[in-house]
């Protein structure tokens, strides 16, 4: 006898098992737990764009605004928010859960080519984008902080060492520096002078960017060996900015230190 045989032999007693079970099926399934916040990976990409200098204002106009022309175009975009500071520019894209992250990263990629064209010509990099994941939060903040060393120091070894470091820990998705500030030489210009000489801010900017220089310049072959020439022109302390020539004014060279401070 199989175990089977018994149901097909009482089909009464067989349909009032089913009844039984499909009524307690029915009456558990009111009891089942659900979540409120299931843990469900929206596909998300965050556009980042940088102008240093620009007002929020200009940032949403001149940035963000073209962006969000080109990704509103994208196939499955469910949202679209930016925030815009000073130089900064941040564009989260959200996809609904049909569409792949990989594609709809390849199609961001797309868009930010093609809003390349309408975006200033003095950005220093173009846009770039990341995957992330809105329900992550930062799980540990570290404090860097020294006596001695200037801040540029301190954010030199968190940027290039610490970070570095701990992104190569399996479980870290991303790293971020805040509150750094990178070395870089500031000139202060004196109006009143730059008015005398006739000179303007573009004439300054473009006399800094064509001597801060460091290119290859060729390569001398001899019967034995080759070596390459290269010309370093970049200046990396504020003394060796003083001298510069910004421009000449009647014969005569205007230098950097005559016009401002560095």
């Amino acid at each position: 006898m199989n175990s089977s045989e018994l149901f097909i032999r009482r089909p009464v007693m067989t349909t009032l098992v089913m009844l039984a079970i499909l009524l307690f099926g029915a009456m558990s399934y009111r009891y089942l737990p659900v979540s409120d916040l299931p843990n469900v990976d929206f596909p998300t990409i965050m556009v980042t764009a940088n102008l240093p200098g620009a007002s929020p204002e200009t940032m949403a106009s001149a940035v963000a605004t073209p962006l969000e022309r080109q990704f509103s175009t994208i196939a499955g975009l469910d949202s679209m928010s930016s925030t815009n500071a000073l130089g900064l520019s941040q564009i989260t894209l959200q996809f609904n859960l049909n569409r792949s992250l990989d594609g709809a990263a390849q199609d961001v990629q797309a868009a930010i080519g093609k809003a390349s064209k309408q975006l200033p010509p003095d950005m220093p990099t173009p846009p770039v984008y990341q995957k992330v994941n809105p329900a992550d939060q930062p799980v540990l903040y570290l404090a860097v902080t020294s006596e001695t060393l200037p801040l540029s120091a301190v954010n030199e070894y968190a940027d290039t060492l610490m970070a570095q470091r701990i992104s190569m820990i399996n479980g870290v998705a991303q790293v971020q520096v805040f509150g750094e500030q990178k070395y870089a030489v500031r000139v202060q210009l004196d109006p009143q002078a730059l008015a005398s000489r006739g000179l303007g801010i573009n004439e300054l900017a473009e006399a800094v960017r064509k001597e801060n220089v460091n290119l290859p310049t060729g390569t001398l072959y001899g019967a034995h060996q080759a070596v390459t020439v290269m010309a370093t022109g970049q200046l990396t302390t504020a003394g060796a900015y003083r001298p510069l020539i910004v421009a000449y004014r009647g014969g005569q060279p205007v230098r950097l230190s005559e016009i401002g401070r560095v």
